[in-house]
């Protein structure tokens, strides 16, 4: 196949990218991009100042206007036409039926990049027409010529409920950027700075949990860790502290927050890493939202052990975290807080060699390629 041209359609900020999602979006084109020209077309919202080695066009309004984005029918078939696009990519379902217009008048095939089933979330969420997107949802991929889904759960969910025909889906992880297991004196140095920075008992058992905090299954995973797992953790009687990273926090959370001795909350930091590195375990005491969640993939990545509720985890298969979660059914926080207590501070299993070999980008973009040439 020759070098493909590709139009991506961004209905959303990702512009900088700060968050999981956002992320999966900007790195997936910068990997793709040594094989293909891409063009993105975002969201006016973004401010596109990160270098990329693609361009990048923030003329769109966001998918809660997506509508008012026919006046720009015109403007992305000249874009179509002046840089020879092969490929129509819409990120989410949201613009799809933009997709299925520009495919009308180019002739160009249309893949839509799944990062999870809008309705399900939208039904996590309480929202009352949560079904009639579901089933705008299943209509747009109907049409589709091509489905890259983030996790297996929805891809599977699509072929078996929405009975769309499984030559046309495709598994396409959230990547990451190392490909092994970081070493033991990374870890040692990352938890040292830890202490050191919040003058914290050498024994102290460090949680992590992290993540984007205005979202609503994030938000709710904060009043579970304040109002559910710190009064169960206060009758233990043992050194720890949970530690919060990200950003987009209320200033009531921050406010709520402040008042637990026991929560470190660090706000956004340019280096999750280090956290992900030097601490004992990560949390996952989310039950809402569906797909893939970025912040198991990031824990994974790191080799840092994880206790979760079921929920969190149903888009990541055995093979890939073996006896790195430990997995709680959902809604019981006394079995959570008992998984927490009895957690060692140094892992005893490492991050499966299958999860490296599946999650890294390299093997990502090879089957998008290959998904490309199949059309």
């Amino acid at each position: 196949m020759n070098r493909p041209s590709v139009l991506s359609l961004v209905s959303y900020r990702v512009f900088p990218p700060l968050m999981g999602g956002q992320k999966c979006v900007v790195d997936f084109y910068e990997h793709l991009s040594p094989f293909a020209n891409i063009l993105l077309a975002v969201s006016k919202d973004n401010t596109p100042d990160t270098k990329t080695n693609y361009r990048v066009e923030p003329f769109l309004f966001n998918h809660w206007g997506g509508d008012f984005n026919l006046i720009y029918i015109f403007r992305l078939l000249k874009l179509i036409k002046k840089n020879k696009v092969d490929f129509i990519i819409i990120e989410h379902s949201y613009f799809g039926f933009l997709g299925i217009i520009l495919r009308f008048f180019s002739k160009k095939k249309m893949i839509i990049r799944m990062h999870n089933i809008e309705g399900h979330r939208f039904r996590d969420m309480q929202k009352p027409w949560w079904r009639i997107y579901l089933f705008y949802e299943k209509w747009i991929c109907q049409k589709a010529d091509q489905l890259w889904f983030t996790a297996s759960t929805d891809y599977h969910f699509a072929i078996n409920e929405w009975k769309i025909d499984e030559a046309k889906c495709s598994t396409l992880f959230y990547g990451i950027e190392n490909n092994e297991i970081p070493n033991n004196l990374e870890r040692v140095i990352c938890r040292k700075t830890i202490i050191e920075k919040n003058e914290l008992n050498e024994s102290t058992k460090l949680f992590l949990f992290n993540g984007t905090l205005d979202y609503i299954p994030n938000t709710d995973a904060l009043r579970i860790i304040v109002h559910e797992l710190l009064p169960r953790l206060a009758k233990k009687k043992f050194g720890f502290r949970i530690i919060i990273c990200g950003n987009r926090i209320t200033d009531e959370w921050l406010d709520e927050l402040e008042q637990y001795p026991e929560i470190i909350f660090e706000g956004f930091v340019s280096d999750i890493s280090t956290y992900y590195k030097g601490c004992d375990c990560f949390i996952s005491p989310v039950t809402l939202g569906s797909g893939l969640k970025t912040k198991i993939v990031e824990a994974l990545a790191n080799n840092i052990d994880i206790i979760s509720v079921e929920s969190s985890t149903l888009a990541i298969d055995e093979i890939y975290s073996d006896k790195k979660i430990v997995l709680i059914e959902d809604y019981n926080w006394d079995a959570f807080v008992e998984a927490m207590c009895h957690k060692p501070n140094a892992s005893k299993e490492d991050t499966p060699k299958a999860f490296y070999d599946a999650f890294n980008w390299e093997q990502i973009i090879q089957k998008a390629l290959l998904s490309l040439q199949k059309l």
